[in-house]
């Protein structure tokens, strides 16, 4: 599933893409939404929170996708061919000099822009809100400490207490913090837990590349290895955590080096 950053990106590049300009196609290919055309509005800013994409409209209508473990969304120009089949595309916003296509969105929604709540209400504070601030790090980390006893490589990956944080960060933040990741969250530094998360969000929000690491050509310190980039030992692989959040959310598999997170 994409991290908060890789969202933030496309965020970004649907922002200048489409904003400002006069949607010449608005096709939404969901049985829900069949019949619903967005042709003739304006985009007027595409934003992320947290892992959600919220596509704003000037008749104050919000079109809200998520990208799920396979969704996707891409730019064209008018005339080129999509490099994905027609038969995923599940929305098509077009102006007269770019189409953005979204394959595989999952959970699209049309509502009231003064509505967003219901879709979004319930995320924890998002690591890469422009306005972050003290307050928000507070509330971030009273949220992370609020189960004492649950294993922070499972509470990070919440939606709830943290926005934005994937498997990537997740495993590579349980290193940082040199604990294993079923380590309960009352022994671990939550200040530090959020700090780690935000830090690495906000280094690679504005590229594609996602590096955790300050060492030229390693990418990752544990994170899709077998050897630890920091003592040299194996790096060993394992699922955890509950189903939590939405019901398309399932286990996913974690890294740690035995050695450095004891």
């Amino acid at each position: 599933m994409p991290e908060g950053d890789t969202v933030f990106l496309t965020c970004h590049r649907l922002h200048e893409a489409l904003a400002g300009e006069p949607l010449v196609r608005g096709e939404l290919r969901h049985p829900r939404w069949a019949t619903t055309s967005l042709a003739g509005r304006t985009v007027t800013e595409v934003s992320p929170v947290g892992k959600h994409l919220l596509t704003r409209f000037d008749d104050d209508t919000t079109l809200h996708s998520h990208l799920r473990m396979d969704g996707a969304w891409h730019l064209y120009r008018p005339d080129s061919r999509w490099k994905r089949p027609a038969h995923q595309a599940r929305a098509v916003l077009g102006t007269a000099a770019r189409v953005a296509v979204g394959f595989a969105l999952h959970d699209l929604e049309i509502v009231p822009t003064s509505q967003e709540s219901r879709l979004i209400g319930h995320l924890g504070p998002d690591l890469l809100d422009p306005s972050w601030n003290d307050d928000l790090h507070r509330e971030a980390r009273r949220r992370l400490s609020e189960d004492p006893q649950r294993a922070i490589g499972d509470a990070l990956l919440d939606q709830r207490i943290l926005a934005g944080v994937g498997n990537l960060y997740r495993t590579e933040v349980c290193f940082l913090l040199r604990r294993s990741p079923w380590t309960p969250v009352a022994e671990i530094d939550a200040d530090r837990a959020v700090t780690l998360a935000g830090d690495l969000l906000r280094r690679n929000a504005w590229h594609p590349e996602q590096s955790t690491t300050t060492m030229p050509g390693v990418a990752h310190w544990v994170y899709g290895r077998r050897i630890c980039a920091r003592c040299g030992g194996r790096v060993r692989r394992d699922s955890q955590g509950p189903r939590h959040g939405t019901p398309t959310e399932y286990d996913r598999v974690t890294y740690f080096c035995p050695r450095c997170q004891p």
